[in-house]
């Protein structure tokens, strides 16, 4: 996996993509006991023009939630990270993972979607309920 389209194509291979535009796409990653989590890709480049994969899942929205927490469970996480997008122009925690492309092949592409799809379904519950974990 050196380039997007070589990621879009792999994802496009084992999922419906619900987008499909140059430097984004998305898909639902099915999860046990039916339920289903949105999973986005997208190419990023560095100042130097170093290109790197972004994947990302929604979790929930920001208002409500305490910086300080999420801040926290940033510091704590050995994978992925908490950052703020705009869904829908309001703004929205995602949880995030950038990897440049020579790190990445179909094994390491698939770990990072299931675990960051698991562990966003959780956090996606805990935001959803109002719970002090995150």
């Amino acid at each position: 996996m050196r380039h997007f389209e070589a990621v879009r194509s792999h994802i496009g291979s084992m999922h419906q993509l619900r987008h499909n535009d140059p430097y984004l796409i998305s898909f639902d990653l099915t999860l046990p006991h039916d339920r289903h989590q949105g999973i986005y890709l997208a190419e990023l480049e560095d100042e130097a023009g170093r290109r790197y994969l972004r994947i990302s899942t929604p979790i929930g929205p920001l208002a409500g939630t305490d910086p300080r927490r999420c801040l926290r469970f940033n510091w704590e996480q050995r994978q992925g990270f908490l950052a703020l997008a705009d869904l829908d122009g309001s703004p929205y925690l995602h949880l995030c993972e950038n990897r440049p492309y020579e790190l990445l092949d179909a094994a390491e592409l698939k770990r990072l979607i299931e675990e960051l799809g698991v562990l966003g379904d959780q956090l996606e519950r805990i935001v959803a309920v109002g719970g002090d974990d995150l």
